[in-house]
């Protein structure tokens, strides 16, 4: 009957994962020609819960490392869908996809504990060792942001100009705002822009202007900075293999040192090599992390803009909740983009929002691993002046005392967190890729 009873129970929760499935299908089947941008999301999701599971990792192997007793390692919360156990530790699945958890012994001075398992448990660990445990979460998440950088640089490549002609412009800008614009040639005059008077086509690779050789977009942008206005100039391209040669007269937009010759480059993507790749996810990584820091400062000063009309424009449309990220790598796999590029935004989405988690979860604030950290390194403070009077060491901090602060921040972070999904379903801001 015991048997029996253990198959059905497998079985109901087989039920419940065919129907989340079947859900998640259904949306995608319903989406339509948004396929891309439900496929978009369901990455995102994806890599949501691999770098917190990844967190979590970071946690496990550490306490395991030191020999602490380590009971459970789960992939979600609520109903258990599905476990097992190896040695003393239970490793499982449940039913709620929205994150994952690791339990150790005796976390805090508050947990009761069979008296066996103290000697093993987290608070009677040397404080180094509680530190690494409590830091190596964020650790992980910086680790996947690098490594993601470095297979972008390695495998991908940086995006560049080239030399090779994507578009021609039709008209001369009126500004330079204009010239920036998603719009350049609204409220432009009638005449065509220099490179389409002279006859450049899309698919010309230009190797000479005035005489200078030119390999690349840099190379013509320099050459270009170096020339005068309305003074005609030989321009050679490469039209089908051939050299073709041409006469050009640059124009001027108000404002701008560069004569305007109007063409859109074509992009090409250099990978780097080892080093090269080294270098630049390091650079890559102590940017973001400035930019991160910012981020977080610039929280409270969001709230009042969250719903505002123009919440792009204010410190508001710099913060965003997963359900915004979600959404910008939904556009940005959905975007008429190459591939490269489409990679290239995903891979960064992912490695910044890492980064930042990992700073964020740093905060000396309760419950977050950086509120333990904290305490953790008073402790040591503490017994360290102790040590100094000749007295004892006082041991533990009773946690205990801080729960209402634990509480208060935790209660803090859920409504700011509801508030900025809220805001990012109802108001949100939309990017052009």
């Amino acid at each position: 009957m015991g048997q029996d009873r253990r198959w059905l129970a497998v079985l109901l929760r087989a039920r419940v994962a065919i129907l989340i499935v079947g859900i998640i299908a259904a949306v995608i089947v319903l989406s339509g020609p948004h396929l891309a941008f439900v496929v978009g999301i369901v990455i995102f999701i994806i890599a949501l819960l691999f770098s917190v599971m990844l967190h979590e990792f970071g946690h496990f192997l550490t306490a395991k490392k030191f020999g602490m007793r380590v009971t459970q390692f789960f992939v979600g919360f609520g109903t258990t869908l599905w476990s097992f156990f190896r040695g003393e530790t239970e490793y499982g699945v449940k039913a709620l996809p929205f994150g994952g958890f690791v339990k150790i012994t005796g976390m805090t001075s508050m947990e009761e504990i069979d008296v066996a398992d103290e000697p093993r448990s987290f608070r009677n660990q040397p404080g180094w060792q509680r530190i690494i445990v409590l830091a190596a979460g964020s650790f992980m998440h910086f680790v996947l942001a690098l490594f993601l950088l470095f297979v972008l640089a390695i495998g991908i490549g940086m995006a560049q100009n080239s030399n090779q002609i994507s578009a021609v412009t039709t008209c001369v800008p009126a500004s330079v705002a204009a010239l920036n614009s998603d719009s350049p040639c609204a409220g432009a005059g009638p005449g065509k822009s220099p490179a389409m008077e002279a006859g450049l086509k899309p698919g010309d690779r230009i190797i000479s202007l005035n005489g200078k050789p030119v390999t690349s977009f840099n190379d013509l942008h320099t050459v270009l900075a170096s020339q005068k206005a309305g003074v005609p100039v030989p321009i050679v391209v490469v039209r089908h293999g051939h050299d073709v040669d041409f006469t050009v007269s640059l124009a001027h937009i108000p404002r701008d040192a560069v004569p305007f010759l109007g063409m859109e480059p074509v992009t090409v993507y250099q990978r780097e090599g080892f080093t090269g790749s080294i270098a630049f996810a390091g650079s890559q990584f102590g940017d973001t992390i400035t930019s991160s820091v910012s981020a977080i400062g610039r929280l409270p000063a969001a709230i009042p803009d969250l719903f505002a009309k123009d919440r792009a424009k204010t410190p508001a449309g710099d913060v965003s909740s997963v359900v915004g990220v979600g959404d910008v790598t939904g556009t940005v796999v959905e975007a008429a983009i190459p591939w490269q590029a489409k990679v290239t935004l995903v891979l960064y989405l992912i490695a910044s929002l890492n980064i930042f988690v990992g700073l964020f979860n740093l905060l000396p604030l309760l419950p977050l691993d950086g509120g333990h950290l904290a305490v953790v390194i008073f402790e040591r403070i503490r017994a360290w002046f102790a040590r100094l009077r000749g007295r004892p060491d006082p041991g533990l901090v009773d946690i205990q005392k801080l729960v209402p602060v634990s509480m208060l921040v935790f209660a803090v972070l859920v409504g700011f967190g509801t508030l900025l999904i809220a805001a990012d379903i109802f108001n949100p801001v939309h990017i052009q890729v």
